[in-house]
């Protein structure tokens, strides 16, 4: 039996309204954003990606080296929640992004361990209309990533440059 999420109104008419992505003037100062779904990280997805970046550290890769470190188990490589706490967040602020000028503050707060589930969630912290092409504008977003026991693991801000919609 296939699993279907059931939406609420409130969710149903953003997702019509807003399709894939948004435009400049969709976006509203201090308005905040729950992206779903989330991510369970999987044992594949950590060690495809360890060794796609060529980063073979063995606290990332080896269980019985892990064990014997400060957490006791595989860490999850950093840079893999970074890239998926970005990716879930696609659909409601880079959509319909020309290009995402600029990440600030990468934070990881906690550690990510294989089979935990992140969550995102940003607010707009402010926007700004192009100073050299009157068809788009600059969105400053701050994303908070949380794990399934709702501890933050990562936080990390963004510039997004974003097209006028031409209404």
């Amino acid at each position: 039996m296939l699993y279907k999420k059931v939406m609420t109104v409130g969710a149903y008419m953003e997702q019509k309204a807003y399709g894939f992505g948004r435009y400049f003037e969709d976006f509203k100062v201090g308005s905040v954003m729950e992206h779903e779904p989330g991510k369970t990280i999987t044992e594949s997805d950590n060690n495809l990606f360890s060794l796609l970046t060529m980063n073979h550290h063995p606290v990332h890769l080896d269980w019985d080296y892990a064990k014997r470190q400060q957490h006791g188990k595989v860490l999850v490589v950093g840079t893999l929640v970074f890239s998926l706490a970005v990716g879930l967040t696609v659909r409601d602020i880079s959509g319909k992004a020309i290009a995402n000028l600029a990440y600030h503050e990468i934070n990881h707060t906690a550690p990510v361990f294989i089979g935990d589930t992140i969550y995102a969630r940003t607010e707009v912290l402010e926007k700004r209309l192009s100073k050299s092409k009157p068809d788009r504008g600059i969105v400053k977003v701050i994303t908070e990533v949380r794990n399934q026991r709702d501890e933050i693991v990562l936080t990390f801000s963004r510039s997004v440059l974003i097209p006028l919609s031409n209404k």
